[in-house]
């Protein structure tokens, strides 16, 4: 990568916002290459050595052989997210099937955490494909994350919230994606540098708030940054995070 700008791909969903603007109002933005993409996607181009720094699900981290998280900031939450449930047309004891959202793995991986230690209730687990929010009925429910889940607890009857409940289990928040970089070439200048944006996103977001529309009248963007969205990687944070490693660790090597 000597020589040439480190490609960086962000997840697109709408809590990436404050941090994206940060960046892009800032300078090195233009020392970098950089795309949008699922988190799924995301993490995939990381992997591949597509890309060498990225705003990723933090369960592809133990698939790479050399890492380095670069941010003191995060897409985490401390309770309620918002944006990461499981939704049914009945209360979670009685599904006997649930569709895992295929945008990201390390929501997938927290609902199964949370069904085998938390609910303790056995279900068909669904790999799911474009268009499955549409067959959550009955005893089926789905796990849905990210912008798309916005209005659905409008839809459906019961919605279990992935973040609340891991709060509840552990006592911990939570961190769902984490900005990383696979390259040793990156300075702490750079770095530092690119923490500062981030900051300055973050620092901006009563004004980046009344610039965004809301997706729905009903939906509170204030509310949503405030109260569901937590962005930084504090301690409670990192220690969440190893509790989730271990997991990912543990179900793969059984």
């Amino acid at each position: 990568m000597v020589g040439t700008k480190p490609r960086m791909v962000a997840v697109s969903y709408l809590n990436t916002k404050p941090l994206l603007y940060g960046l892009l109002r800032s300078p090195i933005s233009d020392r970098m290459d950089m795309d949008l993409a699922i988190p799924s996607e995301c993490a995939r181009r990381l992997v591949a050595g597509e890309a060498e720094i990225g705003l990723v699900p933090v369960a592809v981290l133990p698939e790479l052989p050399e890492y380095e998280i670069i941010s003191d900031y995060c897409i985490g939450a401390d309770g309620a997210v918002a944006t990461v449930c499981i939704y049914g047309d009945v209360p979670l004891r009685e599904m006997t099937h649930v569709y895992l959202d295929h945008h990201s793995r390390t929501s997938v991986l927290l609902a199964r955490l949370l069904l085998e230690e938390y609910w303790r209730h056995p279900v068909t687990l669904l790999d799911a494909r474009e268009g499955y929010i549409e067959h959550i009925n009955g005893t089926i429910g789905g796990l849905v994350i990210g912008d798309r889940t916005i209005g659905l607890d409008k839809r459906f009857r019961y919605v279990y919230d992935l973040g609340s409940a891991w709060k509840e289990h552990t006592g911990l928040p939570f961190v769902f994606a984490a900005w990383v970089t696979t390259s040793p070439d990156l300075s702490p200048k750079f770095i530092a540098e690119f923490n500062a944006a981030l900051r300055e996103g973050l620092d901006h977001l009563p004004q980046l708030q009344l610039l965004l529309p809301s997706p729905t009248p009903d939906f509170d963007l204030t509310h949503y940054y405030t109260h569901h969205i937590d962005y930084h990687l504090d301690v409670g944070k990192r220690q969440a995070l190893r509790r989730f490693l271990s997991y990912i660790t543990a179900s793969v090597s059984v």
